[in-house]
């Protein structure tokens, strides 16, 4: 276990009861989501927590397969699922890194409020594009810190020392969007609630 699985596993209780900080963007990234979906549709989300975002997607497409970082996090998704009776959800421990998935397998990934969290971003935003079906998605939610900066370069370091924050990347929207397309991704959608907000993204792999 690295420092990554020990501080989302020892806040992952925690985690599972805040409320969602922003309610209206958030229905309105779940809405825009919905609507590349179909019920044929086979969905892998990295990153995916204790599973809400899942869980509520599951009844619009086939299957989604969801991992995450945290075996604990992980343990609350299953649970979570299982009290509202989801089985088209398979919740696995493990990283984007460790995960095979065939070329050109999926129709829709999902990665929210995970990017920034990366040591290796755009070796990711590539393996997913590899992923996808040619007109698949990459949908995000990403929190872009540059304005941050000064405050986060200082801040970040300190906190992972005593194993209080975990790995934070600091990029602004506009890097984001070029990682995405020099991937080879067109961006479809596009959105911030604010100043300061997460950018909100739908990539698709062209035809």
């Amino acid at each position: 276990m690295d420092q990554s699985d020990k501080f989302w596993d020892k806040i992952a209780e925690r985690y599972s009861k805040q409320p969602i900080a922003d309610e209206a963007a958030y229905q309105k990234k779940l809405q825009v989501t919905r609507q590349y979906f179909r019920p044929d549709m086979a969905v892998f989300e990295f990153g995916c927590g204790t599973g809400s975002t899942a869980i509520i997607h599951a009844p619009y497409v086939k299957h989604i397969l969801a991992i995450d970082i945290s075996s604990k996090m992980i343990d609350i998704a299953q649970g979570k699922a299982d009290a509202e009776n989801i089985h088209n959800i398979t919740f696995e421990r493990a990283t984007i890194d460790e995960f095979n998935v065939p070329d050109g397998s999926l129709d829709v990934v999902m990665g929210f409020s995970i990017l920034h969290l990366l040591d290796n971003k755009e070796q990711v935003i590539s393996q997913v594009h590899k992923m996808l079906k040619p007109g698949g998605i990459f949908v995000t939610s990403t929190v872009c810190l540059n304005n941050w900066m000064k405050l986060i370069k200082f801040v970040v370091p300190i906190g992972r020392l005593l194993g209080v924050m975990p790995l934070v990347k600091v990029f602004t929207a506009e890097e984001l969007v070029a990682s995405f397309t020099s991937a080879g991704f067109e961006i479809d959608y596009q959105w911030q609630p604010g100043q300061n907000k997460s950018a909100f993204i739908v990539a698709k792999k062209p035809e």
